[in-house]
């Protein structure tokens, strides 16, 4: 399971990216789509069109994290902003349940998730 500080910041990219992009391309994305210093110490989420695929961007002070997960089945439930926003701020916790495949909206498991 992924777990991330409490005080830590998480951005996530609600428009797709293609997931070919890897270091220098997410960290243009954190820069051009959603405004924000990659540097700042803050988890940077995007997602490709299907919802297949995730990518999380980070900076830990010393160097970038690229962390990557490719679902076998099913698709990421992704948040949708309700207005012209490029990006939604999410709490630790809420990025660890999209990411362990439960429904944000319902709050119960996606049919496709088992442990």
């Amino acid at each position: 399971m992924l777990a991330f500080p409490a005080a830590i910041r998480i951005y996530v990219a609600v428009q797709p990216v293609d997931m070919r992009k890897s270091f220098n391309g997410l960290w243009a994305a954190v820069g051009e789509q959603l405004q924000e210093d990659p540097k700042s110490g803050a988890v940077f989420c995007f997602i490709n069109a299907g919802r297949t695929r995730l990518k999380l961007l980070y900076w830990d002070g010393t160097g970038v994290w690229v962390l990557a997960k490719r679902l076998e089945q099913g698709r990421f439930s992704w948040p949708a902003a309700a207005d012209a926003r490029r990006k939604l701020a999410l709490a630790p916790e809420a990025l660890a349940l999209l990411v362990g495949g439960v429904e944000l909206k319902h709050g119960s498991p996606k049919p496709w998730y088992e442990r």
